[in-house]
């Protein structure tokens, strides 16, 4: 519940450190009212988030490079043209600061939904998503979380909720691999550290969605090719993590279905992202290239496409699947 407070401040009840909000005034709600650029929203975050404005508003200074600029986006592909059905999506991104996570951001954003972007240390990249989502006239939110603590999920989502509206889809993206090698050589502090994040986070957001969430709203979890074919030599625990999100998929899939919450997967194949360098294989995209069937890697924005559409009412039928993007693999 809101508290008004002195001094054009709000403070949400239980979050106690301060979050500068450039759209509250002393006349708003977390959700709309009136909005100006000089009121703070206190929310419990580790540390500081960025706040979204609201279409419209300008930014005092500026020059220089600009957040499109920083983060790499393509010319042209800018601009909110939503539909009326999207304008109300408040979106949760995991792992939204870089790779899958920062293009699905960005494609949803493009599509009118409200993204909450979660990163667990990458706080400068989270921002650059954020305000290029905003720079487009969009409302966006950085929050760190760490998804294998069940504390930080739900003040993920609390402030998701107060900053953006009530929460309508979660991305369950965040996920962590571990130097590449055979089983008998896996050290049990990486199992457990892969497990946690991969396994048990992926399990507290898709928990905590199933508890906010209402008709109409959807989850996706972003899975692996892997899950299907072991990746031996490489990284079973990995693939084995990931095939734990299948299950969820299709099991939460069907306790959600009455409800009118669809739940859904994309399991990508080899993408060229800057996860590779956790491998120990900096170059090891490169090296898989000859088991693709189409002979290339995949990026991040046809993985952002497959989540687009998972999340939007043209897939209104689909719940319990996870979709293929690997490539042919």
């Amino acid at each position: 519940m809101l508290h008004q407070k002195t001094h054009e401040a709000f403070s949400f009840s239980g979050f106690p450190n301060p979050v500068y909000v450039p759209w509250a005034t002393d006349k708003t709600t977390a959700t709309g009212g009136q909005r100006g650029v000089s009121d703070r929203v206190n929310l419990s975050t580790s540390q500081r988030s960025s706040v979204a404005d609201p279409p419209g508003t300008s930014h005092v200074g500026g020059g220089g490079e600009s957040h499109r600029d920083r983060i790499g986006l393509v010319p042209g592909g800018g601009g909110r043209a939503a539909s009326v059905a999207c304008m109300d999506k408040v979106t949760i991104v995991t792992g939204g600061s870089r790779g899958i996570g920062a293009a699905a951001c960005l494609r949803l954003a493009r599509d009118g939904h409200r993204v909450a972007v979660g990163y667990q240390r990458a706080a400068a990249a989270a921002e650059d998503i954020a305000a290029a989502i905003r720079d487009d006239g969009g409302r966006a939110v950085a929050v760190q979380v760490d998804t294998a603590v069940e504390d930080d999920v739900i003040r993920l989502f609390d402030t998701a909720a107060a900053v953006l509206g009530p929460v309508t889809g979660l991305v369950n993206n965040a996920g962590v691999i571990s130097p590449l090698g055979r089983l008998a050589d896996l050290r049990a502090e990486e199992l457990r550290r892969l497990m946690d994040v991969n396994v048990v986070g992926a399990f507290l957001c898709a928990r905590q969605a199933a508890r906010v969430l209402t008709d109409g709203g959807a989850i996706v979890n972003v899975s692996s090719g892997s899950a299907t074919l072991g990746s031996p030599h490489d990284y079973i625990h990995y693939a084995a993590s990931k095939a734990a999100l299948d299950a969820l998929t299709i099991g939460l899939a069907k306790e959600l279905a009455a409800e009118g919450i669809r739940v859904n997967g994309v399991a990508p194949g080899f993408i060229d992202t800057d996860i590779h360098l956790s491998s120990g294989d900096p170059d090891r995209a490169e090296h898989v290239v000859g088991r693709i069937p189409m002979g290339r890697l995949g990026t991040p924005d046809e993985i952002a496409e497959a989540i687009a559409w998972l999340l939007s009412d043209a897939a209104s039928y689909a719940t319990g699947t996870t979709v293929r993007v690997t490539g042919g693999n």
